[in-house]
């Protein structure tokens, strides 16, 4: 079936260089926070951007299996200067909107293009970003609620991540793994 055909493939493409951007974009905002003294939140966000390129390097192994052209391109803008900590958690949380509309999207396009193991491998994300939205909705919360004390919002990540990286066993492979 060509690419015209089944849209998913295409805005798998797309969606890889998007998940590429999205680990920039928090791998930026990480900086942002650790020039501004605020290392628990720098050490949350660098560690969003190893999994937003890992969602890209999955897709990559997806297309790559289902023996589809791949392709690692550019990368949409970065930004990297912010008002506040909090405008860049609120802008982080916007990004995360923007790509569960995109995921969204995905699932969608592979349902109608009736490609039941891209609807299938789609899944797995569309989970990931509630739990992204989660997140990423609950730091702006305490942020908010901290009323400019910053000390206690990483006192917040610092008690919240302790032992919390926990391996999903049911994420798809990632390129660059041992797939053998």
């Amino acid at each position: 079936m060509s690419d015209t055909a089944q849209p998913f493939p295409v805005l798998l493409r797309d969606q890889i260089r998007h998940g590429f951007t999205s680990a920039q974009q928090y791998l930026s905002a990480a900086v942002y926070f650790d020039s501004n003294r605020l290392p628990q939140l720098g050490r949350h966000c660098y560690g969003r951007s190893g999994e937003h390129r890992g969602h890209a390097l999955r897709m990559v192994q997806y297309l790559l299996d289902r023996d589809l052209g791949v392709r690692v391109g550019g990368l949409d803008e970065v930004r990297s200067d912010f008002e506040s900590p909090r405008a860049a958690i609120a802008f982080l949380l916007d990004s995360e909107r923007t790509a569960t509309a995109q995921i969204t999207a995905l699932a969608k396009a592979a349902r109608e293009s009736k490609d039941y193991l891209g609807e299938r491998f789609v899944q797995w994300f569309l989970k990931e970003q509630v739990d992204n939205m989660a997140r990423m909705t609950t730091l702006l919360t305490v942020v908010d609620r901290s009323d400019g004390d910053l000390f206690d919002v990483e006192n917040f990540i610092a008690r919240e991540s302790a032992g919390a990286v926990r391996p999903d066993n049911t994420a798809p492979k990632m390129a660059g793994a041992a797939n053998i």
